[in-house]
């Protein structure tokens, strides 16, 4: 039977109030500074580590994190470039540019104004495919992001150990050690996260300020070098119509050529995943921060309008300037054009210092990416209860991360082209997804012409993704592998986890309050699991005599229906919100909830924790086979109720004396 305990949790209970479910601090000094900070997507505190989120910057200092990844990525583009298309590599940049502003960048600024929280476009998508469905989405599309983010962490690690071996002053025992070299720089970045990243976005500021400066320096030196040799664009004229004929299919080619060119296109989602980061102003509303969102919109903008002024530039002085053969595996400009000139125009010394900083912004470019995945999982695998709870703090993630980058290096022997087609896999499939998601928002609110101007922007992203994955299948084959991965982490954390108080707050209305302390005053309450069927007077009173007579509940203790209102499944996590009723003369306590048994015991346990006494719970064995009963809780959240509340309740609390009672009849 149930019984008085003696401290309540809190003496005077506030109706309406949220009570948070936090566990208790345990374990040692590593885990505690291991767990440091564990935020949830509310910024709200998670449990004894929880700490309060880090103060936010300007749009232009979050601009130079994000920065990192987008702007480094002109230590390798122009080669790319070059490669895929040869003589007409500045017309298929032009392409680039044009979908860089008149795509991406009307895409993401809307991405930012609909998911300002953080979640970036995947959360839109997650909006509009409710249930399992929505779910396994999210799911593959955090496996192309982990492809992204991951592969953008190893390839620019990968990539500035390649500037460094090839800078004429480097010691000879670099040559041969790209692998090793790679893994210190990883080991380095992983580093910084551990210490705690406070100061990322103060050293992003200083990288990114530096070497766009250099980059001026070197693009402006090119051009003056191009006008004072003319010839230089005659000969590349000449030569392109030589190759390909006429203007017509030339730009047929640029068409053609374009999706080769799509790391160009990389940094878009890493701007939405760290909004968060953007200061906003002091009157911002938290359901729609316009401060926050302005400066979002600022941020990308700027990024895009600097990256395509050097994309053009960088593409035109290279190919004019550099020839052919010197971009090919193994040349002296293979993965290195911009570097190729500083050495060539600017001189060993100048072309040193335009190394070590674009070594070092290689470096930090994961830094950006590994922010993107530290902001994205714990967003969703915790919640979707696929991921441990440990998987909301930084430093475990970073650790997992970290690992896996080594593997990936490893595996790829810090190959850059190797990875490269994974790479652009994963960055279109992620701007991809956001042209859909907003697509369907702009056709859900009933915007016709925004409709039909995204939708024709997502075909030609299809389009593009498509055809890279034709030209680089390896790429699809490396994110496929990154799905099944999160796939069998996610099914097997959500099985272990399935006996877990699901609930982060339990919520009582003033009538439901009022109903518990009436019979906590008693001394005793007693619950009545019920699951309404045709709603009618006769359907409470017979479950209620049923309850008294197999249960042997006395005539006159007082009872307290419970009902769960079916919700969403394939949710884990929930704020539960519990409401008193009146109906035909029994009082009901009615919650919506996807996980039956799991509400239930958090309920139970906050009636106890509010109250000081013990509640009993009063169920009915469930029909059917007890193994098909359990795959359906797995799947539907109910079946064995009944046993599964009493298994969760053995788990949440150990000792038997405060464990709410089940009986079963």
């Amino acid at each position: 039977m149930s019984s008085t305990i003696p401290s309540p949790k809190e003496p005077v209970p506030i109706p309406g109030q949220a009570h948070p479910l936090a566990a208790a601090p345990h374990g040692g000094r590593f885990k505690h500074w291991l767990l440091r900070g564990m935020v949830d997507e509310r910024g709200t505190q998670q449990g004894p580590h929880g700490q309060n989120p880090e103060r936010t910057h300007s749009w232009w200092q979050v601009m130079c994190l994000t920065g990192v990844d987008y702007f480094s990525t002109l230590g390798y583009q122009p080669a790319i470039a070059a490669l895929a298309a040869g003589l007409v590599s500045p017309f298929a940049t032009l392409v680039l540019v044009a979908l860089t502003l008149l795509g991406a960048l009307p895409v993401y600024r809307r991405v930012a104004r609909e998911s300002f929280r953080g979640s970036g476009s995947i959360a839109m998508l997650e909006r509009f495919l409710p249930w399992w469905a929505g779910k396994l989405f999210v799911l593959v599309l955090l496996g192309f992001a982990a492809t992204d983010f991951m592969i953008t962490i190893t390839l620019s690690a990968a990539d500035a150990t390649a500037h460094a071996i090839e800078n004429p002053f480097a010691p000879s025992w670099f040559h041969g050690n790209n692998v090793i070299i790679t893994l210190v720089l990883l080991a380095l970045l992983g580093a910084v996260f551990l210490k705690g990243f406070r100061e990322a976005i103060g050293i992003a500021v200083v990288l990114v300020g530096v070497y766009l400066a250099l980059n001026v320096v070197v693009v402006t030196t090119s051009i003056i070098e191009v006008f004072q040799h003319p010839t230089a664009v005659t000969d590349w004229w000449d030569a392109l119509f030589v190759s390909h004929g006429n203007p017509l299919l030339i730009v047929g080619v640029a068409l053609l050529v374009f999706p080769k060119l799509a790391l160009g296109l990389s940094g878009f989602e890493t701007g939405v995943a760290v909004m968060p980061q953007i200061k906003g102003k002091p009157d911002d509303d938290p359901n729609y921060p316009t401060g926050r969102i302005r400066g979002a919109g600022r941020l990308l903008t700027t990024a895009a309008l600097i990256m395509s002024a050097f994309l053009i530039t960088s593409s035109f002085t290279t190919t004019l300037l550099i020839p052919q053969k010197d971009f090919q595996a193994g040349g002296p400009a293979n993965g290195r054009a911009l570097a190729y000139l500083a050495h060539e125009y600017l001189g060993n010394a100048f072309g040193t210092v335009y190394d070590i900083s674009t070594i070092l912004i290689l470096w930090f470019a994961g830094a950006s990416a590994m922010a993107g995945l530290l902001n994205l999982v714990p967003r969703y695998l915790p919640r979707y209860g696929m991921a441990p709870q440990w998987a909301r703090a930084v430093r475990p993630l970073v650790l997992v991360f970290t690992a896996i980058a080594f593997l990936i290096t490893v595996i790829f022997d810090a190959n850059v082209d190797a990875q490269g087609g994974a790479y652009a896999t994963g960055v279109l499939v992620l701007i991809t997804s956001a042209s859909l998601a907003v697509s369907l928002s702009a056709w859900r609110k009933k915007q016709p012409k925004r409709t039909v101007v995204f939708a024709i922007i997502t075909a030609i992203f299809v389009y593009t993704t498509i055809d890279n994955i034709i030209e680089r299948p390896d790429g699809l084959r490396i994110a496929t592998l990154f799905i099944i991965g999160i796939l069998i982490v996610s099914i097997v954390s959500r099985i272990g986890r399935s006996f877990q108080v699901r609930a982060t707050s339990v919520t009582f209305d003033v009538s439901a309050l009022d109903f518990i302390l009436e019979d906590a005053e008693e001394g005793e309450i007693r619950i009545i699991s019920h699951e309404p069927d045709v709603d009618t007077t006769k359907e409470y009173e017979e479950k209620n005599k049923d309850e008294r007579r197999f249960s042997h509940i006395p005539q006159r203790s007082r009872t307290i229906f419970l009902e769960v209102m079916k919700s969403d499944s394939s949710d884990f996590e929930e704020d539960l919100v519990v409401h008193g009723v009146v109906k035909y003369g029994y009082r009901v306590l009615r919650v919506k909830s996807g996980n039956v048994p799991n509400t239930i015991a958090a309920i139970l346990l906050e009636m106890r924790d509010i109250t000081g006494v013990v509640p009993t719970i009063y169920f009915e064995w469930t029909e059917g086979n007890p193994i098909s009963n359990m795959f359906r809780y797995l799947i539907t959240g109910v079946g064995e109720v009944a046993p599964v509340t009493r298994e969760v309740l053995r788990e949440a609390e150990k000792d038997v004396k405060r464990r709410p009672a089940v009986h079963v009849a």
